[in-house]
């Protein structure tokens, strides 16, 4: 008999709750999937412009995961479904600014994922001695702005396109200790659909095999 594959079975699994999680460079082929996948408008609302594949992939190769922050979450299956950049100013003279930028898989939005997200690098920004974060939008970037001004952030509208800064209190002893735990729990949350994947997939190869010999034996019977 067949195992039932773990999405048909999805049902009988525990509620999955998002966690969030700092990326680094061994994340980059992830990243570069989730955003390829994007639709031409949603690529538009992201960089602020149709981004081509080429140009994707340049931005990707350029993350500096020292210099920057790069918060993703996974589903089951280890896809990244929703990813944020918070940038810090290259400019020393303007090291307590930050710039946030998100973007969510077409099939894991109205989950809040974007608001989520934002808080963690907030929080984080926080955290780093950020005072001032920025979200350069299209006005059009309902979404976003939405999350900014949810926030608190002052939003400047300029034609095509709105610019949202919020001021960001300093961090606390509970600020710092919270993200520690988040990550923590991200981390561990990681590790174990990791090791999910790694069974279901084992699974899968192994009914592939029953099901080799099974038809073999058929053919050698019939």
């Amino acid at each position: 008999m067949d195992l039932p594959f773990r999405e048909e079975n999805s049902s009988r699994l525990a509620p999955w709750v998002a966690s969030i999680r700092k990326l680094g460079p061994g994340h980059r082929e992830r990243i570069a999937k989730h955003l390829l996948a994007l639709e031409g408008h949603d690529r538009y609302l992201r960089f602020g412009y149709a981004a081509t594949d080429e140009q994707i992939r340049r931005y990707v190769e350029g993350l500096d995961f020292e210099r920057d922050d790069i918060f993703g979450i996974y589903n089951r299956r280890l896809e990244l479904i929703a990813m944020a950049h918070l940038a810090h100013s290259v400019d020393r003279n303007f090291d307590a600014c930050g710039e946030f930028g998100v973007s969510v898989s077409k099939s894991a939005r109205g989950r809040g994922y974007g608001g989520k997200l934002f808080d963690r690098a907030v929080m984080h920004a926080r955290n780093e001695g950020v005072h001032l974060m920025f979200i350069h939008a299209l006005t059009e970037n309902t979404a976003m702005l939405k999350i900014a001004r949810k926030a608190g952030a002052t939003v400047e509208r300029d034609g095509s396109e709105s610019e949202a800064y919020l001021r960001l209190p300093p961090a606390t002893f509970d600020s710092r200790v919270t993200e520690l735990l988040e990550e923590q729990i991200a981390q561990t949350d990681y590790r174990l659909k990791r090791q999910a994947k790694q069974f279901w997939d084992f699974l899968a190869s192994l009914q592939e095999v029953r099901r080799g010999v099974r038809d073999a034996r058929h053919k050698t019977s019939s």
